[in-house]
């Protein structure tokens, strides 16, 4: 009955709102106040209904919040949530009227501890790996026999003693240049990038630059795994040889790299040969080359006496001799052919000329004929018409010539 009478007693100004215009001015007041929120908590509640959207209670050790993911922020989530998951959302505050209750509106999330560490790995990895700086094209071979070698890796840590240790026993000889950096916490992967980049300037560059340290938890780690890092080693001309942590580390110092050490010690024998082996392989090939050059010295002997008693070292004058006589033969043949064709030809000759001879007017003149011809032209006579009284002639006898002056002629009836 106080309520009654209170209400009863209430001032005639006051204004009365309605659920819903308090709830509107709640809602105003609260999602101006709280825009872009980080929460941390661990999941509980969850659910999926087939909308897609994701719904959630946000919760620690004494509080809990209500939480909404929409589909289309969860589709591209690159982890699964779960109830007990330690999470960071980041969302709007969000009054939800027909409960009159608040909620957050999720817009990210990620993983808390190691979970946030491993998401921003493979984020990163997807996004260089897109850009194709872990593929094998792009790596460098590394020299078969290095006189230079920078390392950067921290001056005091284990990694450099045991890296020295054996590249000292591996090859006494080497030159080794520290570029001193910091290999764990906040701006050591800049270091670590700003050294690559100074040996990669120096007068005389180094061979093969190590990047290296020891063991560690993910978080001791992780500036290997950050992108100034990665982006330094890519770039880098001179080879890279990545041993960071134990075997079970892998960093995108690692993948990127042109090689990697499993341990800072496996980077000195990668890196480098065992001279005591150089020595025991250059014994074993001298053996080896003296040996080939003893069968080969045999060999060529062997091959020299056998053609020492070959019938032309033996008796050297023997194929003079034989080539002499074979030319001798030759010479008989040729000069029996010669006057063979000689005579045949001649006996062709004599009968060309027989047959010229019977055919030559001077032969039909050696049996008693003659020729005439008119003096003043040459003409042939052939018949007594063709000349006058008077007109000079001229006969050829076997012997020399006539000249006649012609009397008369007489012709054939």
């Amino acid at each position: 009955m106080k309520s009654v009478a209170r209400t009863e007693n209430r001032s005639q100004e006051a204004i009365v709102l309605s659920v819903a215009a308090l709830t509107a001015q709640i809602k105003g007041l609260l999602e101006a106040k709280f825009p872009g929120v980080w929460v941390s908590g661990e999941i509980s509640d969850l659910s999926r209904p087939r909308s897609g959207h994701v719904y959630f209670t946000l919760k620690d050790e004494s509080a809990q919040i209500r939480a909404v993911m929409w589909r289309s922020t969860a589709e591209r989530l690159t982890f699964d949530l779960s109830d007990g998951m330690e999470i960071i959302g980041c969302g709007d505050v969000e009054v939800y009227p027909p409960r009159g209750s608040y909620q957050l509106i999720v817009r990210q999330v990620e993983p808390q501890g190691l979970g946030a560490l491993q998401l921003a790995f493979r984020r990163l990895h997807a996004k260089l790996s897109a850009e194709g700086l872990f593929e094998a094209r792009h790596k460098k071979k590394l020299p078969r026999f290095p006189c230079r070698v920078a390392v950067v890796t921290s001056p005091t840590g284990a990694a450099i003693r045991d890296l020295w240790e054996v590249m000292r026993r591996r090859w006494p000889n080497i030159h080794v240049t520290l570029i001193p950096v910091r290999v764990q916490g906040e701006g050591a992967a800049r270091e670590i990038a700003k050294a690559i980049e100074t040996a990669n300037r120096l007068a005389t560059p180094p061979d093969v630059l190590v990047v290296c340290r020891g063991g560690g938890s993910v978080e001791d780690l992780w500036c290997f795994n950050e992108e100034p890092m990665v982006r330094a080693i890519f770039a880098s001309q001179i080879p890279v040889v990545s041993a960071v942590g134990h075997e079970i580390d892998v960093t995108l110092s690692d993948l990127v790299a042109d090689v990697r050490a499993l341990t800072p010690t496996e980077a000195g024998e990668v890196l480098l040969p065992s001279s005591d082996e150089i020595q025991r392989r250059l014994h074993d090939l001298g053996n080896r080359l003296v040996s080939s050059l003893r069968r080969q010295a045999i060999q060529a002997r062997t091959r020299l006496d056998g053609l020492a008693q070959r019938r032309i070292f033996l008796r050297p004058y023997d194929l003079i001799h034989e080539s002499s006589r074979r030319l001798d033969e030759l010479d008989g043949r040729a000069t029996r052919a010669l006057l063979q064709q000689i005579r045949r030809t001649r006996e062709r000759l004599q009968g060309v000329a027989g047959k010229l001879e019977s055919l030559s007017p001077l032969g039909v003149l050696g049996r008693g004929y003659s020729v005439t011809w008119r003096s003043a032209d040459g003409a042939l006579l052939h018949d007594s018409s063709a000349i006058e009284a008077g007109e000079e002639i001229t006969t050829r006898l076997a012997q020399g010539q006539v000249i006649s002056r012609v009397e008369r002629r007489e012709l054939e009836s």
